[in-house]
C-alpha cells in the first residue's frame, strides 16, 4: 500500500469563503414565446449574441416567429415594434403599440412570458408581475400578470 504525504507543500488550510451570487444573463439571445402546433406557448431562443433587454426582446417578439419556425403568434402584425418598458416595485409595465383587440389572451401571455423571461434571466425576481398597457385602455390593463409557464 502506497502512502503519499503532502507535507510542506505550502498550502495552508482556510475557511470556506463565499463567491457571491451566481452569474446570470449568459445567453446566446433572449427567449421569446410563440404558439406551437399544439396551440400552447412554446419558448424560442433568438440567437442575437447576447440576452439583451426587455424592450429589445419585445421588439423581436412583435416582428413575429419567422416563416420556417413552425410557430405562430396571437399578436396582430404592427409596423411599430417599439415597446415602452417601465419598472416599478415588483412590476414591469409594458406600453405596447397595440389595442386590446390586436391580441388574444394567448397573445397577452406571449408578451408577459417574454418580458418575465428576460427579466428573470437578467437576475430579476421570479415574483415580478407584468402589466400590459394598450394604446386604448382595456378593462384589465391594470391587472398584474404572471407567465403561466413560470408559475
Amino acid at each position: 500500500m502506497a502512502v503519499v504525504v503532502l507535507a510542506g507543500c505550502g498550502i495552508q488550510p482556510s475557511a470556506v469563503t463565499g463567491a457571491g451570487e451566481a452569474p446570470t444573463g449568459v445567453a446566446a439571445g433572449p427567449t421569446l414565446y410563440f404558439v406551437g402546433p399544439d396551440g400552447g406557448l412554446r419558448p424560442d431562443q433568438r440567437r442575437t449574441g447576447g440576452l439583451g433587454t426587455v424592450p429589445e426582446a419585445m421588439s423581436l417578439l412583435l416582428t413575429g416567429p419567422g416563416e420556417a419556425s413552425g410557430l405562430r403568434t396571437e399578436i396582430a402584425p404592427v409596423s411599430m415594434t417599439r415597446v415602452g418598458v417601465a419598472y416599478g416595485r415588483g412590476v414591469i409595465r409594458l406600453h405596447v403599440p397595440l389595442t386590446a383587440d390586436d391580441v388574444t389572451a394567448l397573445g397577452t401571455d406571449q408578451l408577459v412570458c417574454t418580458a418575465l423571461g428576460v427579466h428573470v434571466q437578467s437576475g430579476g425576481s421570479q415574483s415580478t408581475k407584468v402589466q400590459v398597457r394598450f394604446t386604448q385602455p382595456a378593462p384589465d390593463s391594470d391587472r398584474r400578470r404572471s407567465c403561466p409557464l413560470m408559475e
